[in-house]
């Protein structure tokens, strides 16, 4: 994850010395603080990667005399079926009525659409499972 960090760092510095030249230039604060909130977000990517690169070391698609049979292993435990999705999409969809036809309805929505993302969040929480690292 060495590699995608430094790509991620010099994303963010892209973003950081354009963001300087145009605010600079055309002194418009809009698309200035479009250009820094562009920066910090590619930031934020190369620090999580960075902090994983650490955490972790080199992958085996790091490396170069690695073998394909070395990245075999399990994945991850992936859910086979949740209620969630479906919750969080109806949640959606009431909070954007709720745009359209008032606040009482966007709260609604905002409510259901917090109880999807919460259920999907901690369905799993107590499972217990067991990571190979």
């Amino acid at each position: 994850m060495k590699i995608e960090a430094r790509l991620f760092t010099g994303v963010a510095v892209f973003f950081a010395v354009t963001a300087v030249g145009y605010g600079w230039r055309s002194r418009e604060p809009a698309g200035t603080a479009v250009l820094v909130v562009a920066c910090l977000m590619a930031a934020l990517v190369a620090f999580f990667l960075y902090v994983q690169y650490r955490k972790r070391g080199h992958r085996p698609q790091d490396r170069l005399d690695a073998e394909v049979a070395e990245t075999a292993g399990p994945l991850e435990f992936f859910p086979p079926r949740s209620p969630w999705p479906i919750t969080i999409a109806l949640g959606a969809i009431v909070l954007a009525l709720g745009v359209v036809f008032g606040l009482w309805l966007a709260l609604l929505g905002l409510g259901i659409l917090g109880h999807g993302v919460f259920g999907m969040v901690f369905q799993y929480a107590g499972r217990g499972g067991q990571r190979s690292s």
